[in-house]
């Protein structure tokens, strides 16, 4: 073992990242596996020397000087040990180091050696890719869509200018409704979370998550991304329609406006991205009456009381304005109700008068 493969583990750490000392213990572990498949009686008596200023490394096996040789592996005869080593000379009882020429080791010994290494490789590589998504869990990824199993309905991705080609797995139950994805559209996901796998790290990913929204108006908005403006709130259905609700500490700022952008040029890009997905941008207010008005816009509000029963509260609107409140099929009130935590009681107002 040489400068060359030495220099090879150099090369290794700069292409791949994979520490060179890492690979020297793996290398170490190898060869003292390959050495313990030829001679099995073989114990902990081995040696391991780097030598970072030559770059030379060598393995020693370690056996102590016996009268009679009873395991050849951890023991060497006073004759032999006299004969390796001619000065200071060996007694009884004494530890002697010979050199063990990894080159004679078997082939079946190598060949154990090679898997070792390899598997160390891959380690390290899914140990460094681990820790790279690790540190992006709850971020956007960019990605590629590469394949549309129309079977399973899964979307097969790898990640934009990724050289290593890293794929993503997007499942049904993470997919916009009714969004078609095809072979080499662009899109955004959502990394929820890394899992350690046999295969190596696994990335879980959304479309459908209330984080995607989020970050996408963090990427849309500077004011949002330099906290001049806070989101505070996001009730989504995904596909169909999201309400987030916002509010800043500078009088000078427009919340709503500034994630509208120019002519609607902000929302309009987070729209495109999520395919058409209508979002409704409200203000966020402390006092819980109007946060509930607000949150129930497009309708007009006439009346919000806050009930003594837990957080829930009675609403009343014009009657021309009731359907609009509710909205199809109960999904502005549902919104509403899942971006202020309150439990929302719609009435019109002739039925309230009535019941008065």
């Amino acid at each position: 073992m040489n400068e060359e493969l030495y220099q090879a583990l150099e090369d290794l750490e700069k292409e791949k990242g994979i520490p060179k000392d890492f690979m020297l213990e793996r290398i170490k572990q190898a060869l003292v596996a390959a050495f313990h498949r030829d001679n099995p009686g073989a114990g902990d008596n081995i040696e391991f020397i780097v030598d970072p200023d030559t770059k030379q490394m060598h393995m020693y096996v370690l056996k102590t000087v016996t009268e009679e040789v009873l395991n050849p592996a951890t023991e060497i005869s006073l004759e032999e040990a006299r004969r390796v080593r001619k000065l200071p000379r060996p007694e009884i009882g004494d530890v002697i180091r010979t050199e063990v020429k990894t080159k004679e080791l078997g082939r079946i010994a190598a060949q154990t050696a090679k898997q070792v290494i390899i598997q160390g490789i891959r380690e390290s590589e899914r140990g460094a890719i681990y820790q790279e998504f690790s540190s992006k869990e709850h971020e956007i990824l960019t990605a590629i869509v590469t394949r549309v199993d129309q079977r399973t309905g899964n979307v097969i991705l790898t990640l934009a200018g990724k050289d290593d080609e890293k794929t993503l797995l997007l499942p049904p139950s993470e997919q916009i409704p009714n969004e078609r994805l095809r072979e080499g559209d662009y899109v955004k996901v959502y990394l929820l979370g890394v899992n350690k796998a046999l295969k190596g790290p696994q990335l879980q990913i959304s479309r459908t998550h209330p984080g995607l929204v989020r970050r996408l108006f963090e990427m849309e908005v500077p004011e949002i991304f330099d906290g001049t403006v806070e989101l505070v709130s996001i009730a989504r259905e995904p596909g169909s329609r999201t309400k987030i609700a916002v509010r800043s500490d500078d009088p000078n700022v427009d919340s709503i406006g500034a994630c509208v952008g120019p002519r609607g040029a902000r929302v309009n890009a987070i729209v495109s991205e999520l395919r058409g997905e209508k979002i409704d941008i409200v203000n966020y207010s402390d006092d819980p009456a109007e946060y509930v008005a607000a949150a129930l816009a497009p309708a007009e509000v006439i009346e919000v009381t806050l009930l003594p029963e837990g957080k829930s509260c009675r609403v009343i609107v014009p009657d021309d304005q009731l359907s609009l409140a509710i909205g199809k099929e109960g999904q502005n009130a549902r919104l509403a109700a899942k971006l202020t935590g309150y439990k929302i009681d719609i009435k019109p107002l002739s039925v309230y008068k009535t019941e008065e």
